[in-house]
């Protein structure tokens, strides 16, 4: 009887280490597991294409496209980046509208701030007040709080900034933003 009990034991053991071993591999070690997003393939899509502008020109544009034929223009659209202004410094600068819409700039300048390069381009626009420039318009587009209840929000990589755009220095690396909140 005794080896019997014992065959059940060991029978039973094994079941619940092969559930525990099952139960592991389909959640991903109890889902503790951070995968890495797989890449693409890379296919023969075309090379990115630049088109300089002559001096009266629109500014240039760059766009990158997909290696999906079908979603091309889509993806284009969507990663068209336009290339505004002259000097020896550059930064990203995004435009999101209060329908959710992107648009994005890479600026060239010489200023010393955000505001002033953005100010030179005429990106934005606004009044002056105790507090520094406050944005009204941007891209073209006007919001007014007093009117609308919306404003444009300054961003400083991705976090709402601490500092009005025309005090905010340019600084290496950042990317800057302005979106209707």
């Amino acid at each position: 009887m005794k080896k019997n009990s014992t065959k059940k034991h060991q029978l039973l053991l094994c079941c619940m280490m092969l559930i525990l071993s099952v139960s592991f591999l389909a959640t991903g070690c109890a889902g503790n597991s951070k995968q890495e997003p797989v890449a693409a393939p890379e296919t023969d899509a075309a090379p990115e294409t630049v088109v300089t502008p002559t001096a009266d020109a629109a500014p240039e544009t760059v766009v990158t496209p997909t290696a999906d034929a079908a979603s091309e223009t889509d993806a284009a659209s969507s990663s068209d980046i336009t290339v505004l202004g002259e000097g020896s410094v550059s930064f990203p600068f995004t435009v999101v509208d209060g329908d959710g819409n992107t648009t994005q700039f890479e600026i060239h300048t010489d200023k010393e701030t955000v505001g002033q390069a953005l100010l030179e381009l005429e990106l934005v626009a606004g009044d002056d007040s105790e507090y520094g420039l406050y944005v009204k318009t941007v891209n073209g587009i006007t919001v007014d709080y007093d009117s609308d209840g919306k404003y444009w929000a300054f961003y400083i990589d991705d976090e709402y900034a601490a500092s009005g755009v025309d005090s905010t220095p340019i600084t290496d690396g950042s990317s800057y933003a302005f979106k209707v909140e």
